[in-house]
């Protein structure tokens, strides 16, 4: 076998575990999950061998002979890598939990194999050296996530869930299955390294203008972007193992599209704009309505969106990099949250000795932006002059400056009247080691993926328009939000907090548009 071909070993593990757990009529439930638990740990082990086949290699595709390269290669690069290793390892996580989660549930064999298959076809997609093998693996990720959505088939909530991931998953398919037609007569070739080479020499004309339109509105629909993130708030149904993999990894599908096809999307300005818009939305839509939740899983969720419509921000802006970047730490971060969902309720709960809340006034928020600018400036200059980090795009300063922000609502607590000392000076800290942390993993990423993803583009006034848009809507967000404590209280606020909980009503709009709710059992074998 091409050393290339060597991480299709990967997925294969998954899928070979998989067919025996229906071909063993024998086979117990534990035995199952002790079977893909192990599978899951033989493909992780695979798939950290990427680094050395890429040193050995370098960037390139690895194709079947024949007629068949025109469908099955393996696409070798610092992105495959990456993201291989980051599902395999989340994929191993998942399954080990789930073995002691699910322990005699009657279903537990088949969530294992509809798990595999899953964790399977999403490995066979990051692989992807052809828009044909990327096309089925993206379709083949949805079907099989569909199935562990319904573990609980006789659960009304899930159906309904579930029947509107459906939808939005087959509207997703047909915009993909459009993109990769389009790319194909525009290029002439359906692997996907010809396709970023033409397309990275400005080749493509208008089908490849068209393409990136459709490339952008699968990963929207993919990535639950507004106004299609209604499922993703409402699978809760579904086992804990369920979300934790549907939120640290298949949701990040939209965003490896994006960053997989750069080279294309690049060609139209006018679709990173739109990105940019939905993008940005979607994260400050998610984050209100996500501070109003009262369960800590449905939080967590609308996190999600927030999140997956900031590294939609960040395509937009054409910075890839990052984009990849926030992936693997979102991917970490969230899976992390639901598997310890439970344990960190009952934590909290044991302590129950609630202190006094240092509550900052405008004057203490104001001093902390202040402060949090300056630092960022400061740790900026510094890096350029003493390690070399070198001058940065004004997209990445601006993002940067958007993440300050956050910098500052933790300061802002320090700085409150009522906070003690210790506080001050522990949030000071923090601010700083904050701001250098995310300077040092940006260059990181950038160094990691330099020639192999495109570098931000030069601001235009288009540009320009959308960083002062991002940084004014992200401030005054971060700036209500810090002052929350001083008017939350107002009649005013608490009537608006009612329609901020129930997100604006979105999902019953589309409730009624999908009507979801007449005859959800009918729909139950919907993907079968």
């Amino acid at each position: 076998m091409p050393i290339h071909l060597l991480p299709l070993l990967a997925p294969v593990v998954l899928i070979v575990a998989a067919v025996l757990i229906p071909a063993q009529r024998t086979i117990t439930p534990r035995r199952a999950a002790w079977l893909a638990e192990g599978a899951g740990l033989v493909s992780l082990l695979v798939a950290l061998t990427m680094p050395v086949i890429l040193m050995v290699t370098g960037a390139g595709d690895g194709a079947a002979p024949g007629v068949l390269g025109h469908v099955i290669a393996v696409r070798v690069d610092v992105v495959s890598a990456v993201m291989l290793m980051l599902v395999a390892f989340i994929g191993w996580v998942v399954a080990r939990y789930a073995r002691t989660y699910l322990d005699g549930e009657a279903g537990q064999a088949r969530f294992a194999l509809w798990l595999l298959a899953t964790l399977a076809a999403v490995q066979i997609l990051v692989l992807s050296g052809t828009v044909v093998q990327f096309v089925g693996a993206w379709i083949a990720t949805s079907l099989c996530l569909h199935r562990l959505l319904l573990f609980y088939p006789e659960r009304i909530g899930a159906q309904r869930a579930a029947y509107k991931k459906f939808v939005t998953a087959r509207l997703g398919d047909a915009a993909l299955i459009g993109a990769a037609l389009l790319l194909v007569a525009a290029y002439g070739t359906t692997q996907i390294a010809g396709i970023l080479s033409a397309a990275r020499l400005g080749e493509g004309g208008a089908l490849a203008a068209a393409a990136a339109g459709f490339l952008a509105l699968a990963a929207l629909l993919k990535s639950a972007q507004f106004p299609s993130h209604g499922w993703l708030t409402e699978v809760m149904e579904a086992p804990t193992p369920v979300s934790a993999l549907l939120h640290a990894g298949v949701v990040n599908g939209g965003g490896f599209l994006l960053i997989r096809f750069a080279d294309v999307l690049l060609l139209s300005p006018l679709v990173l704009a739109v990105l940019v818009g939905i993008g940005g939305f979607t994260a400050l839509f998610g984050g209100v309505v996500m501070l109003t939740q009262p369960t800590v899983k449905v939080s967590l969720a609308w996190s999600t969106v927030s999140q997956m419509g900031f590294m939609i921000l960040q395509c937009g802006l054409a910075l890839f990099p990052l984009a990849l970047l926030h992936i693997v730490a979102h991917s970490l971060y969230k899976a992390h949250a639901f598997l310890s969902a439970g344990g960190a309720i009952e934590r909290v709960a044991a302590q129950r000795r609630p202190g006094p809340v240092a509550v900052p006034g405008l004057r203490s928020v104001a001093r902390a932006f202040g402060l949090a600018i300056t630092i960022y400036g400061l740790v900026y200059l510094a890096s350029g002059a003493l390690i070399g980090f070198g001058a940065k795009s004004p997209q990445a300063v601006a993002l940067g400056a958007i993440l300050i922000f956050g910098v500052a609502y933790l300061l802002a607590q320090g700085l409150a009247d009522a906070a003690p000392r210790a506080l001050t000076r522990r949030t000071a800290q923090m601010s700083v080691l904050a701001t250098v942390a995310y300077l040092a993993l940006q260059r990181g990423a950038e160094w990691l993926t330099a020639g192999v993803l495109p570098p931000a583009p030069v601001a235009g006034p288009l540009e320009w328009a959308l960083i002062l848009l991002a940084l004014v809507s992200f401030g005054a967000v971060a700036v209500a939000q810090s002052t929350l404590p001083l008017w939350a209280h107002h009649p005013a606020a608490q009537g608006l907090r009612v329609h901020i909980t129930n997100g604006f009503y979105i999902n019953a709009v589309e409730d009624r548009l999908l009507r979801v709710w007449s005859r959800p059992r009918a729909r139950k074998g919907a993907a079968s």
